[in-house]
């Protein structure tokens, strides 16, 4: 297989930083990327603002031979984000490449979490996601190239006790990636999402120390850069964490009909573990009007009735 270089391109890592956005930024321009390493500054909690972590990180890749420059925009704030987007393109004429990776904690159980702390988890993992992506979409269609990685988490994709708002806002941004890349399929934009697990500031009080030894961001960062190279996939959502890398995929049961005179709650209660089923023949759909399909189909081909087309 050939090797994968990023000369030539440009990308933008939000939260970058620290953690898993300074090991991508690190990973891509040792590969030949210009890299804009986007972060606040801010605490684990979304608190404060300090420029030093991504101006080391940007002289970590400049002493390396690397192009890079500091960003300290709030993604939160659109317009800012804007003018990120709109200064890059003046800078270097293109992005290619966006990683949202920025993101914050306020871990509560959901009885004693209050309203702010999802409004801002909310607004900070998915809004500031929404809001870059809204800014580099015109440019990459423009382009005529695109990768996005969105960055997921198993909390939203299973649930973790004590963040209901969290894995709310990374359900959601799963969502987004799955309109996303059908919107920009025929456009040439990838859009994937990254299920990481690793060590960071947000991980560290939550494992035990052993465990966090082997999470180490960089064992992560090759999945990221494999989904936002030109041979990426799209609407993929890979976790990764200690050198162990796994998709995650949504999958349907193949459907039961029920004809009118049984559909009742006891006749579902009763097919319960056959509707449930997904042992056989179980499959991801390509889009919510797949899934309708998939359902008159089925009707259909019960009730004897031919559809059109």
């Amino acid at each position: 297989m050939a090797d994968i270089d990023f000369n030539g391109r440009v990308a933008i890592i939000t939260g970058a930083g620290g953690g898993l956005g300074r090991a991508h930024a690190l990973a891509l321009a040792a590969r030949g990327a210009k890299v804009v390493v986007n972060d606040l500054g801010g605490d684990v909690h979304g608190a404060g603002g300090d420029a030093s972590p991504a101006q080391k990180v940007v002289d970590e890749i400049t002493s390396n031979g690397g192009e890079a420059i500091v960003d300290g925009s709030d993604i939160t704030d659109a317009a800012a984000v804007e003018k990120l987007v709109e200064d890059v393109k003046g800078k270097w004429g293109r992005i290619d490449i966006l990683i949202n990776n920025a993101g914050i904690l306020r871990d509560k159980s959901f009885a004693k979490m209050e309203l702010d702390d999802v409004r801002k988890v909310l607004e900070v993992h998915l809004m500031g996601t929404v809001n870059c992506t809204k800014a580099v979409w015109p440019v990459m269609v423009e382009a005529g190239y695109g990768r996005i990685l969105m960055t997921t988490s198993a909390s939203g994709i299973y649930g973790n006790f004590g963040q209901a708002n969290y894995a709310a806002a990374k359900s959601g941004i799963v969502g987004f990636m799955n309109t996303l890349a059908i919107e920009g399929e025929k456009k040439g934009i990838h859009v994937n999402s990254l299920a990481p697990s690793a060590a960071t500031r947000m991980t560290e009080d939550l494992l035990p120390q052993a465990v966090l030894d082997i999470l180490q961001p960089e064992t992560i960062s090759p999945g990221a850069l494999f989904l936002v190279s030109e041979a990426a996939p799209t609407k993929k959502i890979l976790g990764a964490g200690a050198g162990v890398f796994a998709v995650s995929e949504m999958v349907e049961a193949p459907g039961v009909f029920i004809p009118e005179g049984a559909r009742t709650p006891e006749v579902i209660a009763e097919r319960w573990n056959e509707i449930a089923d997904v042992s056989k023949d179980a499959a991801p759909l390509g889009s919510a009007f797949d899934q309708t399909a998939k359902y008159a189909k089925l009707a259909a081909k019960e009730l004897g009735i031919e559809l059109p087309g």
